[in-house]
């Protein structure tokens, strides 16, 4: 190939090659310190979008944990305060057998009386102080849950209030002054306790559906961030190779610009 005073066309060559390294150097070290392959739209437009619309997923997806734990809590705590209820029943109950035996005297049935109105004000106590966040589902016209169940709210888990009040379990009039009194006491508390274990096993199965598709939301969102990942980061183990591998290049590529510009002068000595 002849050589030109005018073009140099080995430095151009040499440039070309050198800039072109320059450049995938650019892109390798901007990954490493990114962690990205796709940081931005300029380097895919169509993954980052794909990556922009999952993580938006994703995010909302925090809102629906955020809800359905929220939601999950208030169901436990109407929950214990029901299985408290519970309890206390099988004591009214034993205070109401006790009251039917008709040889009591006096004191000790006004005693038992006295006792199974003190266990009533519990079960009131326990209806009132069964709220969360606002939120009570064992009182009168309770609050019934309703936690976002997808991204885009369009689904909700339902759980329906459960009323415990003593109005509601017709036990609020029972008293156990006479022996006929006590045993109408004995058949309403009975009627109060399989109502109360019936309630309680709805709240139960809301509290496993409301766990079940918590669990589930966290994993679908661990798939949804890892599918991401998948799309935009970078191998850091290949760029690294891939970056001493391009610093070696662009040594020798500087070398070779510089071999490349030495020519002129080399030229110039044929006519020393």
């Amino acid at each position: 190939m002849p050589n030109s005073v005018n073009t140099n066309l080995g430095a151009l060559v040499a440039l070309q090659n050198l800039n072109a390294t320059n450049a995938e150097l650019a892109v390798t070290q901007t990954r490493i310190n990114t962690g990205k392959k796709v940081a931005s739209a300029k380097d895919n437009g169509a993954i980052f979008a794909i990556a922009q619309n999952q993580r938006a997923t994703s995010n909302a997806l925090n809102s629906v944990i955020a809800s359905l734990e929220r939601n999950q809590s208030a169901v436990e705590v109407a929950i214990s305060a029901g299985e408290t209820i519970s309890d206390v029943l099988l004591q009214l109950k034993e205070k109401a057998l006790a009251a039917r035996d008709s040889g009591l005297d006096t004191a000790s049935r006004t005693a038992l009386n006295d006792e199974f109105k003190t266990l009533l004000g519990q079960i009131t106590k326990a209806v009132v102080n069964a709220d969360f966040n606002g939120a009570n589902l064992l009182k009168q016209n309770g609050t019934t849950v309703k936690a976002l169940a997808n991204a885009d709210a369009t689904s909700v888990i339902t759980v329906q209030a459960q009323t415990l009040t003593l109005s509601a379990l017709a036990i609020d009039a029972s008293t156990l002054g006479t022996t006929a009194a006590a045993s109408l006491a004995i058949a309403a508390v009975n009627a109060a306790i399989t109502e109360v274990s019936s309630k309680l096993s709805a709240l139960g199965t809301g509290a496993k559906a409301l766990n079940n598709h918590l669990n589930f939301v966290k994993k679908l969102q661990d798939t949804i961030d890892v599918g991401v990942g998948n799309l935009v980061d970078a191998d850091l183990a290949k760029e690294s190779a891939k970056l001493q591998a391009l610093q070696t290049k662009q040594q020798l590529g500087v070398q070779a610009l510089s071999i490349a510009n030495q020519s002129s002068t080399i030229l110039l000595g044929l006519f020393r």
